[in-house]
């Protein structure tokens, strides 16, 4: 509890001093509160993270598999280009409805499209929608299901596209092989398609902060 007390001061700090204030963003958390969403975006610095990671990449087309109430979506969506887009896939149609709610109140509206299903069905019907390829992707769904989810992105994906996948400790519980946690073991077969997959070159990070103890995977597709 005393480190955790310590990450969150020095998470803090740094928003304090690297990240501006940001009214709309505020309120997207509080509407995600008061709607009982479950408090698990991005933390506002992580939130930085992926703007700035798809800010460099110069993304033009976005997915995210994982919307909730929108968060990561309007860090994201800030990164594209005038004619940029970005299609997010939630399973939750409460979510869908707040995060829609949330995206027009972020006026972000006309650059996203939040499609509500199993992303494992969406998923097959992107390219006949019209969507993709897509150049950076962020993976942060429920966790069994991620090694599916790489598989998709890769099918999805542009040469070059950034791949980011979140959640990928599970505070130190990746490492225990015999885990009867779904989730541990999702993760721990999409590490097992990384590491075996030539079309990726990947690494992952471990973090600290007010999210507690985790960490993410980060990859660009070569081929």
């Amino acid at each position: 509890m005393k480190e955790q007390n310590k990450w969150s001061k020095v998470d803090a700090y740094f928003n304090d001093k690297l990240l501006a204030a940001d009214p709309v963003l505020d309120a997207v958390l509080d509407a995600n509160t008061g709607a009982g969403l479950p408090a698990i975006d991005v933390a506002p610095n992580q939130g930085k993270l992926l703007y700035l990671l798809a800010k460099m990449k110069g993304a033009a087309n976005i997915l995210e598999i994982g919307t909730l109430g929108g968060y990561s979506t309007i860090w994201l969506a800030r990164a594209l280009p005038e004619a940029g887009r970005l299609v997010s896939l939630e399973f939750e149609h409460h979510h869908v409805v707040v995060a829609e709610d949330n995206l027009r109140l972020a006026g972000l509206a006309d650059k996203t499209d939040v499609i509500e299903g199993p992303a494992l069905e969406t998923l097959a019907t992107l390219e006949a929608r019209g969507y993709g390829p897509f150049d950076f992707i962020f993976i942060d769904a429920d966790k069994p299901n991620n090694p599916h989810y790489l598989k998709w992105a890769l099918k999805l994906a542009r040469p070059g596209a950034v791949i980011v996948a979140d959640n990928v400790v599970r505070d130190g519980e990746v490492i225990q092989a015999h885990s009867t946690d779904d989730r541990v073991q999702g993760i721990r077969q999409f590490i097992d398609l990384l590491s075996a997959e030539p079309r990726i070159e990947a690494t992952a990070l471990q973090t600290v902060g007010s999210k507690g103890y985790d960490g993410f995977v980060l990859g660009i597709v070569t081929a």
